[in-house]
């Protein structure tokens, strides 16, 4: 839905051209990063929901140019200067547009060219060159150039949302004045596949950029990771200038030892760890450093230390949720070597969420953000068992499909009020702060689902092979 907005004189409008993976995260992070900025959202248009196109009214081209700085959701920002449903709605459009804002760019001694974009509509160049020729009603007086334009204009057509039925005539046109191109190519340049240091777990590229946008994360910043891993979401941090660390309980991991995860390694090599990660990228310098600790036992000063915490906890379905701890009551003595290993117990998943809104609540700054992904099980899931504490609010909730009865979901919260000695435990004596319970029985669900998927795969393999037997004899008797 498009939020109520005041426009002002001062406002333009500006179009964005989104990208068409991770639909729920793209306006969440459009938000967050206009909020950095000090924007604010004003969507003036409700497009149908995998619509790549999405009208904003901003205050400056500045801002705008800013956003796309930062963005791996919206592939491209222009100035509108008109749309329609219709050609002739749009034409009208285009030509009411005050003319002193479109004259410095259409002087007789620019350059310029006309790109058509189409969604879910393919057209040969002839028909392309058509609908550039029919924009002769706009006074350019510039000189055409296809390589080296100094002003790029787009005529962008929506077909709607699936390809196979795409109308024979746009659902809207759209035509701006080309600003800036956003940071898709983030993507492939930190692709996991030429990650240095990479673990069964490691966020994909992609998903740790919009981790860190939805965190407002900013230069100087201080970014927490308690489940850290092999320092994914480290990396897309740092790019942003944010300075990072972390803690986790795996020794071999932090150390970057034992087996290594990629297709014909055995072993890791003795300089693959989360620094060398950083140091790939040119980004050690905002490495603080990373921990051998448990996330269930803060060892951090009483205080709010940390602008963003980024994470991805583990679900027990690649890696193992373990804290220190056991059953028994073990006094340590002297007889226990510097190097002794404490035992682990099992980390059950309400309580790992409890716990982390917990910390969060205790050492974000206000105004800080906790990022981080719940898994749940689709059947059963409702937006009320959501973890919840008194000093965070629920910003955003976007889910990711893992499997027909599984997802997960990119939970953003935002820390609203200081942190006292009476909220410790808010989460757990409210029964509106109840953790998520069903959390526990996550892993079972998971591979239940995985089992009954096998076995109704197996039953209709051997329904075919019957099948193909009968029809077969039956040709054998005639």
């Amino acid at each position: 839905m498009a939020l109520p907005c005041k426009t002002g004189a001062a406002f333009k409008k500006y179009l964005l051209l989104l990208a068409q993976e991770n639909c729920e995260f793209r306006m969440p992070e459009i938000k967050s990063l206009l909020s950095v900025y000090g924007g604010h959202f004003n969507n003036l248009q409700d497009a149908h929901g995998k619509s790549p196109f999405c009208i904003l009214n901003l205050p400056s081209e500045e801002m705008a140019r800013k956003l796309m700085k930062r963005t791996v959701c919206a592939k491209s920002v222009f100035e509108l200067w008109g749309h329609g449903k219709t050609f002739t709605e749009f034409q009208q459009s285009v030509l009411s547009y005050p003319l002193e804002k479109m004259m410095p760019y259409l002087q007789p001694n620019s350059t310029y060219k006309i790109i058509i974009h189409t969604f879910n509509k393919t057209f040969t160049q002839k028909e392309k060159v058509e609908k550039i020729n029919a924009m002769e009603f706009l006074p350019f007086q510039g000189k055409v150039n296809l390589q080296n334009a100094e002003n790029i204009f787009y005529v962008l057509e929506d077909y709607g949302s699936d390809p196979n039925k795409a109308p024979k005539e746009p659902f809207e046109i759209f035509f701006g004045r080309w600003i800036a191109d956003g940071q898709r190519e983030l993507i492939n340049s930190y692709s996991v596949k030429k990650r240095h240091f990479i673990g069964n777990t490691s966020m994909d590229a992609g998903l740790s950029f919009i981790m860190a946008n939805h965190a407002r994360v900013k230069p100087n910043d201080m970014v927490f990771d308690p489940f850290v891993g092999t320092g994914g979401l480290l990396v897309s941090s740092a790019h942003f200038g944010a300075y990072v660390c972390g803690t986790e309980i795996d020794y071999n991991t932090v150390h970057g030892l034992g087996k290594a995860t990629r297709m014909n390694q055995k072993w890791r090599g003795p300089d693959e760890n989360i620094r060398a990660n950083l140091r790939q990228y040119g980004l050690e310098k905002y490495y603080l450093d990373v921990l051998l600790s448990d996330a269930s036992k803060p060892v951090w000063r009483k205080a709010p230390l940390f602008d963003a915490i980024i994470t991805d906890p583990p679900y027990g379905i690649r890696e193992s949720t373990r804290k220190t701890g056991t059953q028994k009551e073990i006094i340590k003595t002297d007889l226990f070597p510097e190097s002794h290993v404490p035992v682990q117990l099992n980390y059950h998943l309400s309580e790992i969420f409890s716990d982390l809104l917990a910390f969060a609540a205790e050492f974000l700054v206000t105004g800080g953000r906790l990022v981080y992904w719940l898994p749940v099980y689709k059947p059963e899931y409702t937006e009320e068992v959501l973890p919840r504490h008194p000093c965070l609010k629920l910003i955003s909730n976007c889910e990711q499909m893992l499997s027909s009865h599984t997802s997960r979901r990119l939970i953003t919260m935002e820390k609203v009020k200081d942190f006292e000695e009476k909220d410790q435990h808010a989460h757990l004596a409210d029964g509106q702060y109840l953790p998520f319970q069903g959390h526990n029985s996550f892993r079972e669900k998971y591979f239940s689902g995985l089992k009954k998927r096998t076995v109704r795969e197996e039953r209709a393999r051997s329904e075919m092979v019957n099948a193909e037997n009968v029809i077969s004899k039956r040709k054998e008797d005639a």
